[in-house]
């Protein structure tokens, strides 16, 4: 079984839309602010003058306990590895988009600006990880410690304790502790999720074992079924086709016999 080593806790009470944890993804990934693999989902302001609040919460990955994307590619390209991380090869995508059907949470995002576009995604910064260093660069970067990181159980515990010392600043629910079958990041906030704009899921399973039931057993059935129907397509073909070719060649040698006698 996976051991789920790392965990986020992101906490919307203390998040300031600095949005220096998306300077930083960009930074860490080589890549454009537009492809970071962090975005931020917010409230809008909602209250009534003067009493306005805005609340905002950055978003990525939510590392599943069972990812549905891992169980939907058919190619490998994305992967879980032993720490529980989901990781993604570029090099082995062929662009399918299956993984963006497959995810509850809405976050594998499609290049669609490049010509040759493909996924893109969190991975906890497994480079730094590997490298020593203590944290992914959105937690490292985050000044109000909005974004936190440790162990998973760690940062579990840290959000329980959060709502039961503060009850009145946070919803009682944690996002993530069950949502699709359970993940690595999670989230508490002083409002509703939806009202932040993340998805609505009740499932507490994963959907990766009815995508495993379909690819392991579906797709041979399908296969067999495939192959079934050419076959009796040719075999349904194959006698007029020989039919044809008879009567084609007695008539060439009706031609050809009147031909001589002429």
């Amino acid at each position: 079984m996976t051991a789920h080593k790392y965990g986020f806790l992101i906490d919307a009470s203390r998040c300031i839309d600095c949005r220096a944890c998306l300077v930083a993804c960009s930074a860490e990934n080589n890549v454009s602010m537009k492809h970071t693999r962090i975005w931020i989902k917010d409230t809008g302001i909602v209250g009534e003058f003067p009493d306005l609040k805005h609340y905002t919460a950055p978003y990525h990955c939510m590392h599943c306990t069972d990812p549905a994307c891992v169980s939907a590619c058919t190619v490998g390209a994305l992967q879980q590895n032993e720490d529980g991380i989901v990781t993604y090869d570029n090099d082995r995508c062929i662009g399918c988009r299956y993984c963006m059907y497959a995810c509850p949470f809405e976050v594998p995002y499609f290049e669609w600006d490049k010509q040759f576009a493909l996924i893109t995604k969190c991975d906890f910064c497994i480079s730094r990880l590997e490298e020593g260093q203590a944290e992914p660069a959105c937690a490292a970067t985050c000044p109000t410690d909005a974004i936190q990181f440790g162990s998973r159980e760690e940062m579990l515990a840290l959000a329980r304790e959060r709502i039961k010392n503060e009850p009145g600043r946070y919803v009682d629910h944690v996002f993530g502790e069950h949502e699709n079958g359970g993940t690595s990041t999670f989230f508490i906030s002083p409002v509703p999720f939806e009202q932040l704009g993340f998805p609505t899921t009740e499932r507490t399973e994963s959907s990766a074992r009815f995508n495993r039931e379909v690819t392991e057993i579906g797709t041979p059935i399908i296969a067999s079924a495939v192959a079934l129907g050419m076959t009796g397509i040719y075999l349904a073909l194959k006698p007029k086709t020989g039919k044809h070719a008879a009567e084609k060649t007695e008539h060439t040698e009706e031609k050809t016999a009147q031909a001589q006698e002429e």
